[in-house]
């Protein structure tokens, strides 16, 4: 009776623990909103809160119906009864691992800004929850193939591929599919002219900074609770990612050159690193590792802006994608016992893991968005997108106040 009564409160605290930090997570979309509402300009902040709020339910149908079964084998369309049988463990894991599915949409959102109709991007949202981002994580994190796939790894490289909190799964994927989408819409009107880059000033620091500090609350959920249950808990990885957020910052401020957007992108850069190796690493290779990320993401950012041309508006290919597969990579390196890890990794299965990121989510980023640009059209007109997505899509500006007539 009093082994049954804590099993039972076991789960109980599981359940609550998971809970948590999916709400943690949820908070994290209200960070990209504002993170890409102070990036954008005035009149495309409305789009931009919109984009990320609909992602979510949007994220919700498709992983419900098709994205959680796919990954993990198993489906909820069956009597409630049957759903409550472990006290909803498994609904709050699907609630838990589904807002890292909706931070795929999120991510591409930061690199679309600006110019991209709302309908495709809905759409793309859709298939990037509900099929291209599980497919995905069943090879690395789910019960479908992971086991056998992981196995292989392991035999081949002497280790599986570790990414305990999605530097590769999540946000190397979603980097690296907005980087086609990108390409394919082009850059904004006035960009680029004649080119020569015309960088377009943000519209409110505050707003940035706002979405930044929600960003690195939310990522403690993020990281942390990505052990799945409260007897897995470690405080090496909350310490991580602090660490890891120090050194993206102090990297921001020292390669930023004081810029305050280069300064709040370097702790998000920082944590974007951390994730895979934050149950394994030392902190003070976790501090190095944001360090590096903040550099990378600097660079990077100028490096895609200047001289590729590439119009990335918030910068999500460095950002999540470049410094998701450095997470990786650098798991593999840190997470050795010879430079104060705890083992049990190989750099060898971290660069299979990082090679498998960027070719899948290229080749599916291109096919799904160039398909949706055959079929609706990804981008405004030249009218819409100089009068603004807020007006063109949405029908109001984000400062209405601003055009009445007193």
């Amino acid at each position: 009776m009093v082994e049954e009564s804590i099993k039972q409160l076991i789960q109980s605290l599981n359940v609550f623990y998971l809970l948590a930090g999916a709400v943690m997570i949820l908070s994290m979309h209200a960070g990209f909103a504002f993170l890409e509402a102070g990036t954008v300009r005035k009149k495309n902040q409305v789009n931009a809160l919109v984009k990320i709020i609909v992602d979510v339910a949007v994220a919700t149908l498709a992983y419900f119906f098709i994205g959680y079964p796919l990954a993990h084998k198993i489906g909820f369309i069956k009597p409630a009864a049957e759903l409550v049988s472990d006290q909803g463990f498994e609904l709050v894991r699907f609630f838990f691992l589904l807002m890292f599915a909706a931070c795929i949409s999120a991510i591409v959102s930061g690199g679309v800004a600006e110019r991209m109709k709302f309908r495709p991007y809905v759409t793309a949202g859709f298939f990037l929850a509900g099929i291209i981002y599980p497919i995905f994580e069943a090879l690395i994190w789910g019960e479908r193939w992971s086991p056998a796939f992981q196995g292989w790894v392991e035999k081949m490289f002497g280790a599986p591929i570790h990414d305990f909190a999605g530097s590769m799964v999540v946000h190397g994927l979603g980097g690296w599919i907005a980087l086609p989408a990108v390409i394919i819409l082009g850059p904004r009107i006035g960009r680029y002219i004649k080119d020569q880059s015309k960088p377009i000033p943000i519209s409110n620091i505050p707003y940035l900074a706002l979405g930044s500090w929600i960003l690195i609350i939310g990522w403690f959920g993020f990281n942390v609770m990505s052990s799945q249950s409260i007897e897995s808990i470690s405080g090496l990885v909350a310490v991580n990612s602090l660490m890891a957020t120090a050194g993206g910052l102090i990297g921001g401020v020292l390669i930023g050159k004081n810029d305050p957007g280069f300064i709040h992108n370097g702790a998000l850069a920082g944590l974007v690193a951390i994730c895979a190796g934050s149950d394994i690493v030392n902190p003070i290779s976790a501090f190095f590792i944001g360090f590096v990320a903040a550099w990378i993401f600097v660079k990077a950012f100028i490096w895609e802006q200047e001289k590729l041309k590439i119009d990335d508006v918030l910068g999500v290919w460095p950002l999540h994608g470049i410094n998701g597969v450095w997470g990786g990579i650098a798991a593999g390196i840190f997470g050795q016992e010879a430079l104060g890890g705890l083992g049990d990794v190989s750099i060898i299965s971290q660069f299979v893991g990082v090679l498998l990121t960027i070719i899948y989510a290229v080749i599916a980023g291109f096919v799904l968005y160039k398909v949706l640009d055959v079929i609706f059209g990804l981008r405004l007109s030249e009218e819409e997108e100089f009068n603004g997505s807020d007006l063109s899509i949405h029908k109001v500006d984000a400062y209405p106040e601003d055009s009445l007539k007193v």
